[in-house]
């Protein structure tokens, strides 16, 4: 793997790569990984010395892109190796002659989840064998991160999930109305554009355009998203179906939500301090489906992105995922 200094700055690295589906269908994913630089600024801390012996992978959401400095040095901190995934039709693995956000089943991701995770496994010598993964998720991410793990049992030690779609607004009866609407369409017209209200809210309250403190790439990060497109739609429906039969994840599960939701069509103050996206109150019940050991942490005043909130309430997050690791994040030795 070439990697390469990534648009994030020198404390970190990408690499892109080709990945091929149980379609048959090759796509482009790009890994980036947080290699910060000694007090010196000489060589990277890899090259220094010995790699952590854990890792976590984050997966964005959706119309979205890894960009949360922060986040990684927090991992980084707690004595991981931190990657991040731009999966195919987003950010830095955007193709120009490809649709953006386009997916058109959720399965399509686990090729490139899978090769990422082979990569950070390659990355440690060989006499000291694959690092503990844990693998992160946010959003739709989110969903694709606990699908992949009820796909694949070993292939994750823990699973984070930072405000994880689960579940579509209100009730599955919501779902079951909308998905027997777009699945003729999705299957005879997969790429064909939905005309649904465009709220620019959520983008708003996080990018230093608006209101919020967070540099986006609108390239990567549109103020409006990516068109909603009817296969993608039916793909996340069909994903959401699964969560609701249960998943029987087998390994630790920390849940991340805002304490309320502020979904209307109108921008409100509000929206400064709730999940302008997703209904978490319906997201907290459907949660429980996950797995047997799953922990909900509620944190008042947070955002969609839990890790993109103000200043004291990310602090409480942070502060909550740091006591979620030191309770279920263990050495061989039981210790921290």
């Amino acid at each position: 793997m070439r990697w390469q200094t990534d648009i994030l700055g020198d404390d970190f690295e990408a690499c892109s790569y080709q990945a091929t589906g149980d379609d048959g269908v090759e796509r482009t994913a790009t890994l980036v990984r947080h290699v910060p630089k000694n007090d010196a600024g000489g060589t990277a801390r890899s090259e220094q010395r010995p790699l952590p012996r854990r890792a976590v992978l984050f997966l964005h959401g959706w119309s979205d892109y890894f960009f949360n400095v922060e986040l990684a040095r927090f991992w980084t901190d707690k004595g991981f190796e931190f990657f991040a995934l731009d999966m195919h039709n987003h950010g830095r693995s955007l193709q120009p002659d490809t649709h953006g956000g386009y997916v058109a089943d959720l399965d399509n991701y686990d090729a490139e989840i899978s090769k990422a995770i082979g990569i950070i496994g390659s990355l440690w010598p060989k006499q000291a064998g694959k690092p503990p993964l844990t693998l992160m998720g946010h959003s739709t991410g989110g969903l694709i991160a606990a699908l992949w793990v009820s796909r694949h049992p070993g292939g994750a030690a823990q699973l984070v999930l930072n405000s994880p779609w689960l579940e579509m607004h209100g009730s599955s009866l919501v779902r079951r109305a909308a998905r027997s609407m777009v699945r003729p369409l999705a299957k005879y017209r997969p790429e064909a554009v939905l005309r649904l209200p465009e709220r620019g809210f959520y983008w708003r309250s996080i990018s230093s355009e608006a209101e919020g403190e967070w540099t986006l790439d609108n390239k990567y990060r549109p103020p409006l998203a990516f068109p909603v497109r009817a296969a993608w739609l039916s793909a996340v429906l069909a994903g959401h179906s699964r969560v609701a039969r249960g998943l029987r994840i087998d390994i630790p599960i920390l849940v991340l939500l805002s304490g309320a939701s502020e979904n209307g069509m109108f921008w409100t103050e509000a929206m400064r301090r709730t999940d302008a996206v997703l209904d978490v109150n319906t997201i907290a019940i459907r949660a429980m489906a996950l797995g047997r050991t799953v922990t909900l942490e509620r944190i008042d005043g947070a955002l969609h992105d839990v890790f993109l909130s103000p200043a004291h309430v990310r602090a409480d997050a942070y502060a909550r995922l740091n006591r979620w690791i030191r309770g279920y994040v263990l050495d061989e030795g039981g210790q921290e």
